[in-house]
């Protein structure tokens, strides 16, 4: 059995305990958590649970360090379809592979991932991380909707064929068509997970809203179909996709909605009516890289959404630093690290459904174990 102290553990199953300890099985099993005896000295910083990174596109990770910043959404397009597929498979694996074992080693337990192809399926299937895996359907022309289908049915067997937990999902309001997304968010909750791209910009809501701006201009520079103009915000419009599928309401299954810089009190009231199981992913160091927002975390903590973190992709961000985000997003609006932690542990444990064996130091559980010392995160379990 192996015993780690700090000055504060974070159970999350309860209040922070201070001058405490986590004992743990040689397999990572939590036997148990308390407070150190008097006078019996304890190691620096905190120890909480593995993090949970709920948005991360580890199979951009050969893209690290080529993209300008500030550009906005309109030039991050442009850039990302310049540079994708700029480097040869193989060093492609060997960069996502490095991008996940830097992730492990800083304490990330699971991680919602997002992939178009199968780069990463050899990788993930012999790593000691969870993953889920939501293959990402774009097509803006409707006629090929059950072409693009067919085709993310096939990628999905072949991810099913090396173990991993797997299904589709639609990308964004604007490069999906009406039909693809209900489409592809139905084969989702099929399975019982959908994860999509939302509200990420001003630029997104405007050309949504009014046909106009940066990302309007840009599809219509470049002859790719333009999404339907709505008058409503793009989360409003994923809804009603959603609603067309023909479930009952509040429809099941967990739901992830990424992003959300534009997110109102009232796009949240709607998302909590349509859906049974809502969540919010934040992704602040991404969301500062493309357009320097950040999102309105007082509206989400409002809304009672649960809350997780993500990274994104090295493509939009420097680092995949799930540390960091929660720095950034504890600079700009003072939350509580109990809070933090329960969005980067226990909300993104319980996204994925895997509540039961992640998220908290609980006896039975094995979560990962965590120090957060100066500025830095190492697993230690």
């Amino acid at each position: 059995m192996k015993r780690f102290t700090a000055e504060y553990v974070y159970t999350l199953s309860g209040e922070p305990l201070r001058h405490a300890f986590v004992e743990v099985e040689e397999d990572g099993t939590i036997v148990r958590t308390g407070v150190c005896p008097p006078g019996e000295p304890v190691d620096d910083g905190i120890l909480c649970p593995g993090f949970v990174n709920a948005h991360c596109h580890v199979e951009l990770s050969y893209m690290k360090g080529l993209f300008r910043k500030g550009t906005g959404m309109a030039g991050f397009i442009d850039q990302i379809n310049a540079l994708r597929d700029t480097s040869s498979l193989e060093d492609k694996v060997a960069a996502l592979k490095e991008a996940m074992d830097g992730m492990w080693a800083q304490g990330v337990q699971a991680m919602a991932d997002i992939s178009n192809c199968d780069d990463s399926f050899a990788v993930k299937a012999s790593h000691p991380m969870y993953t889920r895996t939501f293959l990402e359907v774009f097509g803006a022309v409707p006629e090929e909707c059950d072409a693009v289908m067919e085709g993310v049915r096939a990628l999905q067997e072949k991810a099913r064929s090396f173990g991993l937990d797997a299904a589709p999902t639609p990308h964004s309001c604007y490069t999906t068509s009406p039909q693809l997304i209900s489409a592809s968010s139905a084969a989702g909750l099929e399975d019982g997970f959908v994860s999509f791209h939302s509200e990420e910009s001003d630029e997104e809501e405007q050309m949504m809203m009014t046909g106009s701006g940066p990302m309007w201009d840009n599809r219509v520079a470049n002859g790719i179909p333009t999404p339907p103009v709505t008058g409503t915000s793009s989360l409003e419009y994923f809804l009603e996709r959603l609603k067309a599928i023909g479930l009952a309401q509040p429809i099941g299954g967990h739901v992830l909605l990424v992003h959300e810089c534009c997110l109102t009190p009232e796009g949240a009231a709607a998302a909590r009516k349509v859906l049974a199981q809502p969540f919010l992913a934040v992704c602040p160091l991404s969301n500062l890289f493309i357009h320097n927002t950040l999102p309105p975390i007082p509206v989400m903590r409002e809304s009672g959404i649960p809350i997780c973190v993500g990274t994104d992709s090295l493509s939009s961000n420097d680092d995949l630093n799930m540390l960091a985000e929660l720095e950034c997003l504890e600079k700009a609006f003072d939350v509580p690290m109990q809070e933090l932690l329960t969005w980067a542990c226990l909300n993104g444990a319980r996204f994925l459904g895997k509540e039961d064996v992640m998220g908290t130091l609980e006896p039975g559980k094995k979560p990962g174990v965590v120090r957060i010392v100066n500025h830095k995160s190492v697993r230690v379990c």
